[in-house]
């Protein structure tokens, strides 16, 4: 019986090692599940008081256009196949740094706003960029030409116009396509950051295109006479003249010409020529004359335009915009300002709907990716800087006492005048305008 009972241990002991040995299931975990988004909250300071009170309010007409169309001819933007509406929280900065500093600080940490509009200005969007940029939420420039923003390593802080450094490249690629064989440039622009970070750009961009450089020479801020400067550009003989810093400078700038007589084949001057006060001013000596812009009612940039292109159309047309726009702002006309707002509006939900996240770090990354058009133009940025890289300045001209667009060819409803009239042609008539 022992050996019966030895046998029975046994079996009993590698019963148990054998079940001991048995490899365990683990325990099943569920997948978490991400919470479905139900709105999408972005945040501004705007300045709706203070200096830059025109361009804020612009501003927030052109964003409540975009969100309008997006949440109610959109339907919402597409998330995990659920259509969610954009929310817009908003304070007036009252066009001062630390207010805008303390109002993104706030908007991230008590609003939990999931992404950022900044103000209008480069001084302004740069006041609230670290901290947006601290807090890993992105920070869309609308606002902020200047290039420095960007040079500054943010990682979450984005651009949607053209940056200073592209004003008046689109010109210098015009004269390049109508006229090769115009090769002397001259550069004379106020001693001021804008102004020269616009003027280092056309520098760099002129010589990639191979004009030369005859002349290039700044003023000091607000001159009340440029005969000296004008009379040494005289005689440099350039072939065009691209000049200019702030309204009165630039209106300067070509009223003294006209009085020595600097006769030249195209202008383009920066601010200035924008605004219908410049030709109530000069009359018919501002036939002819260029300037840079960001955005211009009229601008041709369409579904057709983009499918040209290869590049996806997004948001409504520049007719539809304006039928928003009109909505909020009656019978105010919409300035660059309120378009490129939007754009900014308009950039968030196509790059979320791509990204299918609301997380800042994705739709960043998706950001880097994207290439597409809008009524504002095209939009691309650089994926390691996030500045704007598709976007083109317009270029207009005066044409028979008409603003028009006559650059780049998507975008233009006219042809270029060239070379424009010379000063005594248009003191007797002659209007840079083609019968």
């Amino acid at each position: 019986m022992a050996w019966k009972k030895a046998v029975i241990i046994l079996l009993l002991v590698a019963l148990v090692l054998g079940c001991a040995q048995q490899p365990q299931k683990p325990k099943v975990t569920p997948t978490p599940t991400a919470a479905p988004v139900e709105k999408i909250v972005i945040g501004a300071p705007l300045s709706l008081s203070g200096k830059y009170a025109k361009e804020g309010q612009q501003s927030l007409w052109g964003i409540q256009a975009a969100v309008k169309w997006v949440n109610d001819v959109h339907g919402g933007i597409d998330v995990g196949g659920k259509k969610v509406k954009i929310e817009f929280k908003y304070y007036d900065d009252e066009s001062k740094k630390e207010t805008v500093q303390s109002l993104v600080e706030r908007l991230i940490t008590v609003d939990k706003v999931n992404f950022l509009l900044a103000p209008y200005s480069s001084g302004l969007t740069l006041a609230g960029a670290p901290i947006a940029d601290k807090h890993k939420v992105l920070y869309m420039s609308h606002g902020g030409a200047s290039d420095r923003i960007f040079e500054q390593g943010y990682k979450y802080v984005v651009q949607t116009l053209s940056p200073a450094s592209k004003y008046q490249t689109g010109f210098l690629d015009m004269i390049k396509e109508t006229d090769p064989e115009a090769k002397k440039v001259a550069f004379v622009y106020e001693d001021a950051e804008f102004s020269k970070a616009v003027f280092a750009g056309a520098k760099s961009h002129a010589e990639e295109l191979g004009f030369e450089i005859v002349f290039d020479k700044t003023y000091p801020p607000k001159p009340t006479d440029l005969t000296p400067i004008l009379s040494e550009l005289k005689a440099a003989n350039p072939d065009i003249v691209l000049g200019g810093g702030h309204f009165a400078d630039g209106q300067l700038l070509a009223s003294q010409m006209a009085d020595l007589k600097v006769d030249v084949k195209a202008i383009s001057i920066i601010v200035a020529p924008a605004l219908p006060a410049f030709y109530e001013a000069l009359g018919t000596n501002a036939e002819g004359i260029c300037g840079p812009g960001q955005w211009e009612i009229g601008v041709k940039y369409s579904p057709e335009a983009a499918e040209k292109l290869g590049i996806d159309w997004y948001g409504p047309t520049q007719d539809e915009f304006l039928q928003l726009f009109k909505e909020f702002a009656g019978d105010e006309e919409p300035s660059y300002h309120a378009a490129e707002a939007a754009a900014a509006i308009l950039a968030y939900a196509k790059a979320i709907e791509t990204a299918q996240s609301t997380d800042s770090d994705s739709v960043r990354d998706t950001m880097s990716t994207l290439d597409y058009m809008t009524f504002f133009g095209r939009w691309k940025i650089d994926p390691e800087t996030g500045k704007q890289i598709g976007h083109d300045m317009i270029v207009f001209q005066w044409q028979g006492g008409e603003k028009v667009i006559v650059w780049p060819p998507e975008a233009a409803n006219a042809q270029p005048y060239y070379p424009i009239p010379t000063w005594d042609e248009k003191e007797a008539g002659k209007l840079a305008k083609y019968e």
